[in-house]
């Protein structure tokens, strides 16, 4: 949708006063070269670079691109910076407010565009996934047929939120969470830019650190703390952003938490105890620090899945699936949702019985091979398949259980060293008691004594 009178006035008043925009808006990049981040998507060639027209010359022209990745990653600034860098007529839309109607008005003024001046138009649609299937299907003409170049962005997986039709017409581009080191850069650009606060206020190590953890990889998120830190120094008369001023002008503490020092592993070592003794609040406790201190929420969930196998194993065998579904899910959504997801983990995990036994069995096993008690594989449970290996004894006396009652046959399967030893110990907690049952009645057939078939 072209702009009107009231959307143009504002952009005239927003160039000729810029000081009066947000800082995130003013520091938005004005070329590919300044954007922060997401550089394996700005190389020579790319399809964004050529959208800008760096060698968009020949018979193959730019693809239309989807840009996914979390908020604050730099989607709207790359559009920004193809709408600034092209001669290209350039038009936005946000799924938000638009419809079918809004959309066909721009593919219609596309193709006037092109059929009379020879005027490209490139398209840039925010939020795509609030789109309806059939809002997206008006689309496939003008990607398909190349009346537009579309740049859709989104924050959802676009395989679940977007048609097959129009995703597989266009190029699926992947914008990762920016690094600290991404965000230290554009902060100091912006301390000193003159487009920024030009000087105005320093910013300390400390409160940088602060101003990093509450950031959570969001470029906008930082840009706006600052902002609001920059106005609460000046307020005061102060040429330097203190710590303390930064917490009282975004209202979130700052959590002694150094993702690369000592709190990183006492806190995931606090909660991985807690969880261990059961103490449900406390866990919830460590892991709202973790959260609140910018840690990587894939790191949380790794601690998960190795607690559930170390400290509950098959006291209750679900705790595992659960870690895993709890990582597969962190992995997808990112926070902010995905603290629900760990959260939900992290109870049922706290509150689940408790068993080191995997881990005790694994260990003891362990201790044995290393100090050299893995002797030879007894004759008639080795390889009997291929030629010569009867005439060696393989397989000779070797009873397959599925042909006995109950499935256990009592026979040797350890080596002769380390025969009759057990590593498993089950405890009788949870769904453990059965294994245990199980467990006993198995080692009794083995050993050849009177007993009912262990079939469980």
């Amino acid at each position: 949708m072209e702009p009107d009178l009231f959307t143009a006035a504002a952009e005239d008043r927003q160039e000729k006063d810029p000081a009066g925009s947000p800082l995130a808006v003013r520091m938005r990049p004005r070329t590919l070269d300044e954007v922060v981040g997401q550089q394996h998507l700005l190389k020579p060639g790319s399809p964004l670079r050529r959208l800008v027209g760096e060698g968009s010359g020949g018979p193959a022209g730019p693809s239309s691109v989807f840009l996914w990745g979390p908020p604050g990653t730099g989607k709207t600034t790359l559009a920004y910076v193809v709408s600034q860098a092209t001669n290209k007529r350039f038009v936005e839309l946000s799924a938000i407010t638009a419809g079918v109607k809004e959309v066909r008005a721009v593919i219609d003024g596309a193709r006037r565009a092109s059929g009379g001046y020879g005027k490209e138009t490139v398209l840039f649609l925010d939020e795509i996934h609030r789109f309806s299937k059939a809002q997206q299907d008006s689309l496939l003409p003008a990607v398909e047929n190349r009346w537009v170049t579309l740049i859709a962005a989104t924050t959802e997986n676009p395989y679940f939120s977007v048609i097959s039709p129009l995703l597989s017409r266009s190029l699926l581009l992947t914008l990762e969470p920016l690094t600290d080191d991404d965000l230290r850069a554009l902060l100091r650009r912006a301390l000193t830019d003159a487009r920024g606060l030009a000087g105005a206020v320093t910013l300390p190590e400390d409160t940088e650190a602060h101003l990093l953890r509450i950031a959570g990889g969001d470029a906008r998120r930082a840009l706006t703390a600052l902002e609001a830190g920059a106005g609460a120094a000046l307020a005061k008369g102060e040429k330097e952003i203190a710590l303390t001023t930064l917490e009282e002008s975004v209202d979130r503490a700052a959590v002694k938490y150094d993702r690369s020092g000592d709190q990183h592993y006492d806190v995931a070592s606090a909660l991985i105890k807690s969880i261990r003794g059961s103490d449900v609040d406390a866990a919830l406790h460590y892991l709202a620090r973790m959260i609140e201190a910018g840690e990587d929420p894939r790191f949380i969930a790794r601690r998960l899945m190795i607690s559930a196998s170390e400290d509950i194993g098959l006291a209750d065998p679900t705790a595992l699936q659960t870690a895993v579904a709890a990582a597969q899910a962190v992995a997808l959504i990112g926070f902010p949702e995905a603290r629900i997801t760990l959260s939900q983990a992290t109870i049922a995990l706290a509150l689940a019985p408790k068993s080191n036994a995997a881990y005790l069995a694994i260990d003891a096993a362990l201790a044995d091979v290393r100090a050299g008690k893995a002797g030879a594989v007894p004759l008639h449970l080795r390889d009997s398949h291929y030629k010569g290996a009867q005439k060696l004894g393989h397989g000779h006396g070797y009873q397959y259980p599925h042909d006995l009652p109950g499935g256990i046959a009592a026979q040797q399967y350890a080596p002769d060293e380390v025969h009759g030893k057990r590593y498993y110990e089950p405890t009788r907690h949870g769904a453990e008691a059965r294994y245990a049952h199980v467990a006993d009645r198995v080692r009794a057939r083995l050993r050849g004594a009177a007993g009912e078939p262990a079939a469980e």
